[in-house]
């Protein structure tokens, strides 16, 4: 019989919303597998960091925030971000004495006995007071279904399996997708592939000028907004438009950036729209984006009927003891910093109001 071992909180992931999470937990004295248990998916630190492709030099990151309470300096911008950021993120947990369990993958998030949460997975039971819930998106790749796809005699990849531009050399490659990721691997694999042609459902939005705090803030509100209301998130990035910087100038410049709407069918060496038009390729690169995974929490019925989970800061309205980080507005670094932070504060608020010790 498999007997749930008992802590205060479980920690589910230890990508930056996780690892945030358990220094505030730290900091609050809360002592890891006494009174709390990072549990991670991963084979090693890193988060979906660690997965990025060697291409990506830390020098061509934006907006990559340091952990709290330890800087991320002296990074050479040559090395893969992978690297740089996985090697940071184990030094972190050494630090502060973290003892993330991996790999471990959760199962399922259920009722437990005494009115506390049941999380079982690969490594046995716990049974927690309250939840942090920090698995990010990265093991859900979001792939859209549209006619003919599986006639397609070519290779179709999502950007989550994309290693490097050189793999498409001489290719004819047809890029889906207008978000950062699209455009990014689009302008990387230009030089290389035979040609190429940018696919999008929406035209694309291209942001001038700084995008300062105020727009920030507003972005942000947008998404939060969604998920007030118990809608699946969008990212932030897909409010606030694509940065008009040298790089996309470049490739607006070329033509390599121009957009066409996307295809009504594939066929079997290419994709068509209705209007007769073909576009024959040897690749299809799905740079369409992730869902939030969040399948283990099922059992909890936390679900909204507009298919999202309704938030309040990073509390799950239908269960005060789930906290989501990560997870809509804070799914950035700096956005999960901070939501790191309010989660841990809102569970010590409940935890104290059930007459009970917040921790030792």
């Amino acid at each position: 019989m498999d007997i749930p071992r008992e802590v205060e909180v479980v920690v589910i992931g230890a990508g930056q919303a996780g690892l945030s999470a358990a220094f505030h937990l730290r900091r609050g004295g809360y002592e890891p597998e006494r009174d709390f248990v990072v549990l991670d998916g991963s084979p090693a630190p890193g988060g979906a960091w660690q997965f990025r492709w060697p291409s990506l030099t830390y020098g061509k990151v934006h907006g990559m925030h340091a952990l709290p309470g330890m800087e991320l300096t002296g990074a050479d911008p040559q090395r893969p971000s992978s690297e740089v950021v996985a090697g940071y993120f184990a030094d972190y947990e050494r630090a502060f004495g973290l003892r993330v369990r991996r790999p471990v993958r959760v199962r399922s998030v259920r009722e437990g006995d005494g009115g506390r949460l049941r999380v079982e997975t690969s490594a046995g039971s716990w049974s927690a007071r309250a939840l942090i819930n920090a698995t990010g998106t990265w093991d859900r790749p979001f792939w859209p279904r549209y006619p003919g796809q599986e006639t397609f005699r070519g290779r179709q990849l999502h950007t989550a399996r994309y290693a490097g531009p050189k793999e498409f050399a001489g290719e004819r490659v047809i890029v889906v997708g207008g978000g950062a990721s699209g455009t990014q691997h689009l302008l990387e694999i230009a030089p290389y592939a035979a040609a190429t042609t940018w696919v999008t459902r929406r035209p694309p939005v291209f942001r001038e000028g700084p995008f300062d705090e105020e727009a920030g803030r507003a972005a942000v509100a947008l998404v939060e907004e969604r998920v007030r209301r118990g809608l699946p998130p969008r990212s932030v990035v897909s409010v606030t438009g694509l940065p008009l910087n040298d790089a996309i100038r470049a490739g607006l410049d070329s033509g390599v950036l121009d957009r066409l709407p996307m295809f009504d069918r594939i066929t079997p060496d290419g994709v068509r729209w209705d209007d007769g038009r073909e576009q024959p390729a040897d690749v299809i690169l799905w740079a369409t984006g992730f869902r939030p995974v969040i399948g283990h929490l099922a059992p909890l019925g936390l679900r909204e009927a507009g298919g999202g989970i309704r938030v309040e800061g990073t509390r799950a309205v239908a269960d005060p003891r789930v906290h989501l980080v990560g997870y809509g507005p804070s799914a950035s670094t700096i956005g999960a910093n901070r939501a790191g932070r309010a989660a841990v504060r809102d569970i010590r608020r409940l935890l104290a109001e059930e007459g009970e010790p917040a921790a030792a």
